[in-house]
């Protein structure tokens, strides 16, 4: 029941109002992952951004399972399988950016989307977290089975061979 494992992993790139860029980031998510994105719709309104709601700001992908395996292996070599503590939250998640697509393992620049970044989170879990999300009998999570920083930190370095620390 200690065991550690990948619940999801969510790639995001956030565009802001332009169509165009909103079609690139769909095509660029969908050449990654070989799933279709869905877009990501602001729901406040933000006037000095010029942003109201309703309109589509970004896409977004959620793989589980072995797709997201995979996928983290491929993006993490794309970071150099490093990872600053700053990374990680409290509850053991942890997220990374990548300035660049052509940085990931297999990917060739397409001259119609152009050099376009995106964000990585992946969100752990053990045995025994369906209690949180369930309909009946809903319950937290005590705080003995939580995942802490340290131990995320450690499922990456075991399972993935990624190093903590400063970036070269």
């Amino acid at each position: 029941m200690r065991e550690i494992r990948i619940e999801k992993l969510t790639l995001n790139i956030g565009v802001g109002t332009a169509a165009d860029k909103i079609d690139k980031a769909k095509k660029l998510l969908e050449t990654i992952t070989g799933e279709k994105p869905v877009s990501t719709i602001t729901q406040k309104r933000i006037p000095g951004w010029g942003v109201r709601p309703g309109l589509n700001i970004g896409v977004k992908i959620t793989l589980r399972g072995k797709k997201a395996k995979e996928l983290l292996k491929r993006l993490l070599v794309a970071v150099d399988n490093t990872l600053e503590p700053s990374c990680f939250d409290k509850e053991g998640n942890f997220g990374f950016g990548i300035p660049e697509y052509v940085d990931i393992p297999n990917m060739e620049y397409l001259v119609e989307i152009g050099i376009m970044g995106l964000e990585v989170a992946i969100t752990l879990e053990r045995p025994g977290f369906r209690i949180k999300k369930r309909k009946y009998l809903k319950k937290r999570i005590p705080k003995k089975h939580r995942i802490t920083a340290e131990e995320s930190m450690e499922y990456l370095q075991k399972e993935f061979d990624v190093k903590i620390g400063e970036r070269d």
